[in-house]
C-alpha cells in the first residue's frame, strides 16, 4: 500500500514513525510531500517530493488528483486543503484512491472556526467555556463588562487559530512595560488592547472568554465514522518540566464519544480540555494529530496503526492503556535532509 501525506503540521512525522514501527516496510510506501526541501518530515518517510508552494484550492486539488495518478497512491492523507479534498472524494475514488478524512467538509469547515463551532453545539454534547464573539470595540466593551459580572479573570483568543496563537489573558492591573520587563507571557494589558481596537475600527472574529484556570487535557483519538475506537487523555502538569500523565477522566471520556458521534469524527483527531471554576470545558477539537501525538501512542495504543486498519476495514483489538504512565518529550539533533 503506498500512502500520500501532503503539506501538513510537522507532528505528522511521529504518524509515520508509528505506522513504520506496526507494519513491515514491504507492506507500506510511506510518501510526503512538503514545499521545503530541509522539511524534517522527510526523515520518517520512504519517498520525498517537492509541491508546489503557490497552489491553493481547485487548483491544488487538481494537483493532488495527478500526484496520486502519477505516483500510484492507495490512501490520501491530506492535511493542507482538508475540506476540499474530503467534498471531493469522488475525483479521487474514480482513480482508484481511499482519502483518510476525519470528517465531512461541512464539518471540517465549522470546527475551524471556534466561534461558529461553540455556537452550534449542543451543552447535551458537551460543554464550552462561557464566551461572546466580537468584531469591533463597542462589542468587545460590552462583551467585557457581562462576562466580568460573572467571571473573576478574562481572556480572549482569535475564532480562527491554531497552537494557542493570539491567545491572551486580560491584564486591567499591569501595562506593557511591566509585561516587558517582567517576562509575562500569555497576557495583555486590557487598556492597550482596547487602544488597538480604537486603530482597527473592524477586526477579525475575536472570542472574549472566562479564563479557565485549571490542568489542561489533550486528548488524542482514533474513530472510525463516528465510532470512538480509541483515545489518550494525557494530563498535562501546570508545572514546565514536569511532563504530562496518562488519564482516565470519566467525563472527559463521556464528552470525547459523544463529539465523536455527532461530528461522525473519523481516522486521527485531538480534542483538548481544560479545568474552570465550574468544571472541565470543551477548549477545540483538531482535525489533525497533535503536537504530542508521539506521547499518546507511548500509553500502549498505536493510534496509526490503529487507523489504518481502521481504513482497511480490519479487526482491531482494543490496546490496553497505561493509565497514571508519566510521559515527556526531548528534542533530538538531526542533519536536515535536502532533496
Amino acid at each position: 500500500m503506498r500512502i500520500w501525506f501532503n503539506k501538513t503540521f510537522s507532528t505528522i512525522a511521529a504518524v509515520l514513525k508509528n505506522l513504520r514501527q506496526s507494519i513491515p516496510a514491504d507492506e507500506v510506501t510511506l510518501i510526503c510531500t512538503q514545499t521545503y526541501t530541509t522539511a524534517t518530515v522527510f526523515l520518517a518517510a520512504d519517498e520525498n517530493h517537492l509541491e508546489p508552494s503557490d497552489l491553493v484550492g481547485q487548483d491544488y486539488l487538481e494537483w493532488c488528483v495527478v500526484f496520486c495518478s502519477l505516483h500510484k497512491i492507495d490512501l490520501f492523507w491530506p492535511g493542507k486543503e482538508a475540506a476540499l479534498i474530503s467534498a471531493n472524494h469522488a475525483l479521487f475514488n474514480a482513480i482508484g484512491v481511499q482519502v483518510m478524512s476525519v470528517a465531512d467538509a461541512t464539518t471540517l469547515t465549522l470546527l475551524h472556526n471556534k466561534a461558529h463551532f461553540y455556537s452550534h453545539l449542543e451543552p447535551s454534547v458537551a460543554t464550552v467555556m462561557d464566551f461572546i464573539a466580537v468584531n469591533n470595540a463597542d462589542e468587545f466593551d460590552r462583551a467585557v463588562n457581562t462576562l466580568s459580572l460573572k467571571h473573576e479573570k478574562l481572556c480572549i483568543k482569535p475564532a480562527v487559530s491554531v497552537y494557542g496563537l493570539g491567545f491572551r489573558i486580560l491584564d486591567r492591573q499591569r501595562d506593557g512595560i511591566t509585561h516587558v520587563l517582567k517576562g509575562i507571557e500569555y497576557q495583555i494589558p486590557w487598556q492597550e488592547l482596547r487602544q488597538g481596537m480604537v486603530n482597527t475600527p473592524q477586526f477579525d472574529t475575536l472570542l472574549v472568554m472566562e479564563h479557565l484556570g485549571g490542568v489542561e487535557w489533550s486528548v488524542d483519538c482514533v474513530g472510525r465514522h463516528g465510532e470512538l475506537l480509541v483515545a489518550v487523555q494525557r494530563k498535562k502538569s501546570p508545572m514546565a518540566g514536569h511532563g504530562q500523565t496518562i488519564d482516565n477522566h470519566p467525563e472527559i471520556q463521556g464528552m470525547v464519544s459523544r463529539l465523536t458521534q455527532r461530528y461522525r469524527l473519523n481516522g486521527i483527531f485531538n480534542i483538548q480540555f481544560k479545568q474552570g471554576a465550574q468544571g472541565v470545558r470543551l477548549l477545540e477539537i483538531n482535525a489533525r494529530p497533535s503536537g504530542g501525538f508521539g506521547m499518546a501512542c507511548l500509553s500502549g495504543a498505536n493510534l496509526a496503526q490503529m487507523a489504518l486498519q481502521s481504513i482497511k476495514g480490519e479487526v482491531i483489538k482494543a490496546p490496553v492503556i497505561c493509565y497514571g504512565l508519566r510521559i515527556n518529550e526531548i528534542s533530538t539533533p538531526v542533519i536536515l535532509p535536502d532533496l
